[in-house]
């Protein structure tokens, strides 16, 4: 049994937030709110919290550069909340660290479902690292237990819904995923997801791990069904 999961909710519409941490506190998260940016900011260091909820709209910031701050610290997930909705929006959000996207209004019952399958992929991908298996590709290594992806000994930087993409299909080599089934395995609910997040994710991982990211080698498109990871 885990102590309770710790969610800090980044958001200035307090009526919004207090029902938000009410409703997660009785499915057993602690849940604290912070109303701007900058007190977000502090929270997160004090709390150390598991899970961020955090609003694209803030009195003191913009929320996406809320997000390449927390990002630049750590790896925590993060779920941005947008009332504007449109793609460029969550384009931007997920191009710049974001794990999730949800639009408002949206439901609580939705949003519980996949806080909670973010945590139950984290304890399923925490149980296999005991395996500790390393796959190696040429020169690119993948490191399942430290959560660590190197080319010729140099480190690649990557977010952990990026090393889980990748290492979902790496961990298939040659087989092809469609979006949706990308999305149960690393997000862990395709019913609510869209798969526009996951084309992002895998153009941000060309643009890391690909020599010529305009012509991948490795992540391969299936022209009609998805993606691959391309093992001649």
């Amino acid at each position: 049994m885990h102590d309770a999961r710790k969610v800090l909710m980044i958001e200035d519409e307090q009526d919004i937030a207090r029902i938000v941490r009410d409703y997660l506190n009785k499915n057993r998260y602690e849940t604290a709110i912070a109303g701007t940016a900058e007190e977000g900011l502090q929270m997160m260091e004090l709390l150390q919290p598991d899970y961020i909820i955090l609003d694209i709209m803030l009195p003191d910031r913009d929320g996406i550069e809320v997000c390449r701050e927390i990002r630049r610290r750590n790896n925590i997930p993060i779920l941005m909340l947008s009332a504007r909705g449109s793609d460029t929006d969550k384009v931007l959000c997920l191009g710049f660290g974001a794990d999730d996207y949800m639009t408002k209004p949206f439901s609580l019952s939705e949003l519980l479902a996949r806080i909670n399958a973010h945590f139950r992929r984290y304890d399923r991908l925490i149980a296999e690292r005991a395996e500790g298996h390393v796959l190696r590709f040429g020169d690119l290594t993948i490191d399942k237990k430290a959560y660590r992806v190197t080319r010729n000994g140099l480190e690649i930087p990557l977010s952990a819904k990026e090393f889980e993409v990748l290492h979902v299909l790496a961990s298939h080599k040659n087989q092809v995923f469609s979006k949706a089934q990308i999305l149960d395995a690393v997000w862990g609910y395709a019913s609510y997801g869209d798969e526009n997040t996951v084309t992002v994710y895998i153009r941000r991982l060309r643009e890391k791990i690909e020599t010529d990211p305009s012509h991948p080698q490795l992540l391969k498109t299936v022209w009609g069904v998805g993606y691959k990871f391309n093992v001649d």
